[in-house]
């Protein structure tokens, strides 16, 4: 059990990738922060369908990324409950397609705030705990887009390339305090937000990798296990491409 006795803080997790960590990191012994915005019978259901063992709990939190406030009384209720934290995925995320004359600005400000703002006042909260520990891990889930340049993503690349350039900032920062952060750069993957691509660019974008498929959550999760995980433990700054060789 890798990770047993660790806690892992995960946001974006009601889906896709970030509902697939959460299991993954329990099953490996992680207690589980899973953050959302808003509670969810669903969710919490799913939750605690988990919770099958004695040895590691599952704690819902929710908190809108979008209202900076809600992030900072999350953190307090952390605070207060004295909690260990060990490892923070800053997995949340929206996605946004428009070109340059299309998009106002407007809505590059909104996906600016999900997508960096919030990722970048988690990080810092993050550090205030996990700096006062000596050690921590800090992972942000960035994305190929952030990294190759294609017309109609402006907002949503540059706010990707935007948080991969503060990853590698902050890892220099942090280093000293025993604090890693890396990144996880996912291409295509079979989410609600891969699917949200047309047909068509869904079929260019498939062509253009050497594996000729998307990824499947659990293939970025792996991923975000190791980047956790002391297999690597000299990586700092770092950002772990998954995108099934983008050409």
């Amino acid at each position: 059990m890798e990770f047993t006795g660790k806690t892992v803080l995960i946001t974006g997790s009601n889906r896709g990738i970030g509902k697939t960590a959460i299991e993954a990191f329990f099953k490996q012994g992680a207690n589980v922060i899973a953050c959302a915005r808003k509670q969810n019978d669903e969710f919490e259901c799913f939750l605690n369908s988990l919770k099958t063992s004695e040895h590691n709990w599952i704690k819902p939190l929710y908190f809108d990324l979008a209202k900076e406030e809600e992030i900072k009384e999350a953190f307090k209720e952390l605070i207060k409950e004295k909690v260990k934290l060990d490892i923070v995925v800053n997995n949340a995320g929206v996605p946004h397609t428009g070109v340059l004359t299309m998009t106002p600005i407007t809505k590059v400000k909104e996906v600016f705030e999900i997508n960096f703002f919030a990722a970048l006042q988690i990080m810092q909260l993050a550090a205030k705990i996990m700096m006062k520990q000596k050690f921590g891990n800090i992972i942000n889930v960035v994305s190929v887009g952030g990294i190759e340049t294609n017309p109609g993503y402006l907002a949503y690349g540059s706010s990707k390339a935007a948080l991969i350039w503060a990853t590698r900032s902050v890892s220099k920062e942090l280093a000293p305090f025993g604090i890693r952060v890396n990144g996880i750069a996912p291409g295509l993957t079979k989410t609600s937000m891969g699917h949200e691509k047309s047909d068509e660019e869904l079929k260019r974008v498939i062509e253009r990798s050497s594996l000729k498929r998307m990824a499947e959550p659990r293939e970025i999760v792996n991923g975000m296990l190791f980047l956790a995980s002391e297999k690597s433990s000299f990586m700092t700054g770092s950002i772990l491409t998954i995108d099934g060789g983008r050409l």
